[in-house]
């Protein structure tokens, strides 16, 4: 069973700011750092780091996004799929406060020149049963997700960034949801603050077929696979930086189910190697390795 993650390849310029930039406001930054980052690539490393054998499929630059390849290389990503497309690699401009939490403005870049043709090359060397693992950030995912319905494949989506693309996607095919709060009521329709509780049987009544993963922030997950409802907390550590912790528990959660694990036992890696990665600066730098996850102890 491999896992095929077709996402963005981003590099993510992050600046230190006092507060998040206002309408009109001109403000001066205290730092900048250049990270490695993009949703896709940081689920791929966290996948990788998680144990799990990872196909990563994308596009960069012509001349500016070798260094991301080269970073999933050393995170044991197999990075043979990831085209090079005219023009610049997708960047991320991230704003990040003194309590880091962060405001993330996308530029896509080659993400958004992803084609039919280079989602045919990819899809053949894939088939039943294995993973597809999508987010939002690049194009022709409709596409993408017929095709792999049609080798059958498992698909997995995080609907990040929501926008009114996501509608147009073939959501019956999705096996696994991974979504939080704003995005689950977007995507069913609901009011911004609606109850978990609320959120969680809009999502199974919209999609019956599918295992539903829902975070909750600081108030930990939901899964539902059907037949269970699982609870998981957080892992409460001082926070840094918080770009990767989405990123970071998706590739734990789904790296686990791929190594056989089963929920409840993934889902507590997955908080686990979450609260390991607000702990640092950074997106994919912080994701932890499994050893350090598994010698955590659970708060």
């Amino acid at each position: 069973m491999k896992i095929l993650n077709f996402g963005s390849l981003n590099i993510d310029y992050t600046y230190q700011v006092d507060h998040f930039v206002r309408a009109g406001e001109t403000l001066s930054s205290s730092s900048l750092q250049v990270f490695s980052g993009g949703k896709g690539l940081n689920q791929s490393i966290a996948l990788s780091k998680a144990g799990a054998q990872v196909w990563h499929a994308g596009a960069v630059g012509a001349s500016d996004g070798d260094f991301l390849i080269e970073e999933l290389l050393k995170a044991g990503v197999s990075t043979e799929h990831i085209a090079h497309k005219d023009g610049q690699t997708g960047h991320a401009i991230i704003q990040k406060d003194p309590q880091g939490q962060n405001c993330i403005l996308l530029y896509g870049g080659a993400n958004q020149q992803i084609s039919r043709e280079d989602a045919d090359r990819v899809l053949a060397g894939f088939g039943a049963g294995d993973f597809l693992i999508l987010q939002n950030e690049i194009s022709e995912i409709g596409y993408i997700m017929e095709q792999a319905h049609r080798r059958g494949m498992k698909i997995v989506l995080n609907p990040s960034p929501m926008d009114e693309k996501i509608g147009t996607y073939p959501l019956e095919t999705v096996d696994y949801f991974l979504l939080n709060e704003v995005e689950a009521s977007d995507l069913c329709g609901l009011e911004a603050g609606t109850e978990p509780e609320r959120l969680m049987e809009a999502l199974r009544a919209h999609f019956p077929k599918a295992s539903i993963l829902l975070t909750l922030g600081g108030d930990g997950s939901v899964y539902w696979d059907g037949e269970t409802l699982y609870r998981q907390g957080i892992v409460k550590v001082p926070v840094v930086d918080t770009t990767a912790a989405g990123d970071t528990f998706t590739g734990y959660f789904i790296g686990g189910l791929q190594r056989g694990e089963d929920a409840r036992t993934a889902l507590s890696h997955a908080a686990r190697a979450a609260a390991i990665a607000v702990s640092r600066p950074g997106a994919a730098p912080s994701i932890p390795e499994r050893a350090e996850v598994e010698a955590q102890e659970l708060g």
